[in-house]
């Protein structure tokens, strides 16, 4: 009976997801009380059990929809929480709330609310995820997912890893090596578990030789049993408040980028071999965010990328079992903070380098040649929303604010409102601004006159562009004409586009459409 669910290649592909699954643990364990000043007992008792029930519920599912098609070769899709939505909810929701307000409770209740978006949008896009990728540019989407990578992801941890080069260098660099070549090691050894090996015992030899690059966490480890507890009232807590919709600039592209990402995945474990129905997948990750949010988790989860390389492990249904079990049991005994006590979080680091590298890689090379133009343009929003963060960090460590500092700032030095401009609603803008430049390029000037309407709606209500600086920070501003400057601008540019597709007139040749579509999306 044991060997129908589990096949030696299920250990393989245990240890490859599980330590992709831990990863997102220790990230939440650590940033959700470093970031977003939430206190440990609510993530040991509250986040990381209802992380637990998400994850659980997916990774049964996905191994039921495997043994299902009764092929025995089937593998279950990998499934997680997802690394992008995770560091977007964090640095770009909850923190800002809680910088805002420092009050923990009402982080965590955005985030919740966040969440629970987050999986309404995933189930939505399980009915029409097929239509958003047929009418949205796929240089739009993978530029604006890509300016995340490249910049929260790749260049907030590379940072910490030249900090700690005694214990993160080395393993950063078997991560890059073993992934981009592909090569297996000896024993079949998953790249990320021997890095992750590497950088523990290069910690602990150099902390017992005397030198203390690794300080575990001063923390004491209260090991317990926490149940997953709903908590609706918190999730919902702010339906009627403008505190969770006020950064729906975030939550929508986030949604998005997970169905059409998921859309992707589903495609590329078709193409080894294993074909799922696109609308039980999509709802089952959806319903997966949800229950994180309503069992107390503000992260969502997603099938993860990276269904060919376990099958090529001969993983089946059972390494997605034993993922599942063995999250469950860590989180459900509050056994992260006792690993991140073993685990120096600078050995994983490499992993987070790797999926930031490799989606920015991504939006260059799964796109026309004529396309890279747009992505290069819709990397700036982002780049412009970390260096707001930069700015910010370093006002407040030299004991100054925005507020203070902006007035001093020389225009040709650092145009500051233009840096805080182009950072509100960076993912929208992004995407609006690529694929305004991607039906230029085409000379589809129509289209592009369409998207630039669009930028122009977005900026009267405030989705993107509007602010008021305030001694507490940048805050958005929502309502009619909430950044007229840009709105009408837009308009005029939508105009302007327009008109250059009446001198244009019939042409047989409108340029090189490539594939506007967003195949080729892919998440983590």
């Amino acid at each position: 009976m044991l060997g129908r669910w589990f096949v030696k290649g299920d250990v393989d592909g245990f240890f490859g997801l599980f330590i992709d699954n831990l990863l997102q643990l220790m990230l939440i364990q650590v940033l959700s009380t470093g970031v977003c000043g939430l206190p440990a007992e609510l993530v040991a008792g509250r986040i990381l059990p209802g992380a637990a029930v998400s994850i659980l519920v997916g990774n049964l599912f996905y191994a039921y929809q495997a043994r299902k098609t009764g092929r025995p070769d089937a593998t279950a899709l990998p499934y997680g929480i997802n690394t992008p939505s995770l560091l977007a909810f964090v640095f770009l929701i909850m923190g800002p709330v809680y910088q805002e307000t420092k009050d923990p409770i009402l982080t965590w209740r955005v985030g919740l609310f966040a969440c629970l978006l987050s999986g309404l949008f995933e189930i939505v896009g399980a009915f029409v995820g097929d239509w958003l990728r047929r009418h949205t540019p796929r240089a739009a989407l993978l530029s604006a997912l890509a300016g995340i990578a490249l910049t929260f992801i790749s260049m907030g941890f590379v940072f910490q890893i030249f900090a700690s080069p005694w214990i993160a260098l080395l393993p950063m660099i078997l991560i890059l090596a073993t992934y981009s070549s592909h090569l297996r090691l000896p024993l079949g050894i998953p790249g990320g578990l021997a890095a992750v090996i590497l950088g523990t015992a290069l910690a602990w030899i150099l902390r017992a030789a005397g030198l203390p690059s690794f300080q575990p966490p001063a923390d004491p480890v209260s090991l317990g049993f926490h149940l997953p507890v709903p908590v609706p009232g918190d999730a919902f807590a702010l339906l009627f408040s403008k505190a969770g919709w006020k950064y729906m600039a975030v939550i929508f592209p986030m949604g998005l980028f997970t169905v059409l990402g998921s859309l992707q995945n589903l495609e590329s474990a078709e193409a080894a071999g294993d074909r799922y129905d696109t609308r039980p997948s999509l709802l089952a990750n959806g319903l997966g965010t949800l229950a994180a949010a309503c069992f107390g988790s503000a992260f969502p989860t997603t099938i993860y990328i990276g269904h060919p390389a376990w099958k090529a492990m001969g993983a089946r249904s059972g390494y997605s079992v034993l993922n599942g079990a063995v999250i469950t049991i860590l989180c459900l005994l509050g056994g992260v903070p006792l690993i991140l006590k073993v685990i120096p979080l600078e050995a994983t680091m490499g992993i987070l380098l790797w999926i930031g590298v490799i989606i920015t890689a991504q939006a260059f090379q799964e796109v026309p040649r004529a396309h890279a133009l747009a992505v290069a343009v819709g990397l700036i929003p982002a780049l412009a929303a970390w260096a707001l963060v930069l700015i910010e960090s370093a006002l407040r460590a030299a004991g100054s604010s925005l507020y203070q500092a902006a007035p001093k700032f020389i225009p040709s030095d650092l145009s500051i409102h233009g840096v805080i401009s182009l950072s509100q609603g960076f993912l929208l803008s992004s995407m609006l601004l690529s694929a305004i430049l991607v039906y230029i390029v085409e000379k589809r000037f129509l289209r592009a006159s369409a998207w630039a309407l669009a930028a122009s709606a977005l900026s009267m209500v405030g989705l993107i562009h509007a602010y008021r600086l305030t001694p507490s920070g940048v805050e958005n501003t929502f309502g009619l004409a909430a950044a007229p400057g840009f709105g009408v601008m837009y308009g005029l540019g939508a105009l302007l586009l327009a008109g250059l597709h009446l001198v244009q007139g019939p042409t047989s040749d409108p340029g090189p459409r490539g594939d506007s579509g967003s195949e080729g999306l892919t998440e983590t």
